[in-house]
């Protein structure tokens, strides 16, 4: 009888395709089956990194419950998978939690493939060494929600990160203005590895004034705030 077989969780390029790890290609290309979130979108970034998977499952919060017997039943008749999502490190504000919850339950070795991630490359440009952080990752969407969690945070005295889709962006910095004061230090990381990559510093005002209604993938820094002179 054929041994369980291993789980791969694989990070992707978040922008730019160099950044994919030799390791995640050897790995991409010798799996017998790779889950990602969507099968378009996954079919074509492995098409723009020349693999051509065995076969391909897709596991995103729509039909995650459902989805995952049928990845477990692969990996109990001895066949290795990977999990990818659509651009970065699975799992970190991405699908794949439930699959590696109920994996790790079953006794399913989980193997990570370490790589591209827009968090660290973000906290990696700061001028200042951030020994802590807060991950407040995508607020909700509903409007009295977001303000409600934004007021929480502001009690929070180690740097704040925030992200949100592209379209969300001016609206976020107005927010967070709002609530944490416009003059509040923050770093901006728009389109990272791409062409378009800018890094904006300085206060939420100044960062929201140079922005104007720029659209990007993006996360946000919120410095620490500055201890009160008394």
């Amino acid at each position: 009888m054929a041994g369980i077989g291993k789980l791969y969780i694989i990070a992707t390029p978040i922008g730019n395709l160099k950044d994919i790890t030799l390791r995640a290609l050897e790995t991409l290309r010798t799996v017998d089956f790779i889950v990602c979130e969507e099968i378009r979108q996954g079919s074509k970034l492995l098409n723009r990194l020349d693999v051509q998977p065995k076969q391909l499952l897709n596991v995103n919060e729509h039909n995650e419950a459902s989805q995952v017997d049928d990845v477990l039943q692969l990996l109990y008749a001895g066949k290795d998978g990977a999990l990818i999502s659509d651009c970065g490190t699975p799992v970190f504000s991405d699908p794949g939690a439930f699959l590696i919850e109920r994996a790790v339950q079953s006794g399913i070795t989980i193997v990570p493939i370490p790589g591209p991630s827009s968090l660290m490359a973000a906290l990696s440009v700061l001028n200042f060494k951030p020994e802590q952080f807060h991950f407040a990752g995508f607020l909700p969407r509903d409007n009295q929600e977001r303000k409600t969690q934004l007021n929480q945070l502001k009690s929070i005295n180690i740097p704040i990160i925030l992200m949100d889709t592209p379209y969300r962006l001016i609206k976020l910095l107005e927010e967070t203005s709002a609530a944490f004061g416009p003059g509040r230090q923050a770093t901006l990381a728009c389109d990272i590895s791409l062409a378009s990559e800018k890094i904006y510093r300085g206060t939420l005002g100044e960062i929201k004034k140079e922005v104007g209604e720029k659209k990007a993938e993006f996360i946000l820094i919120l410095h620490a705030p500055k201890p009160s002179r008394k």
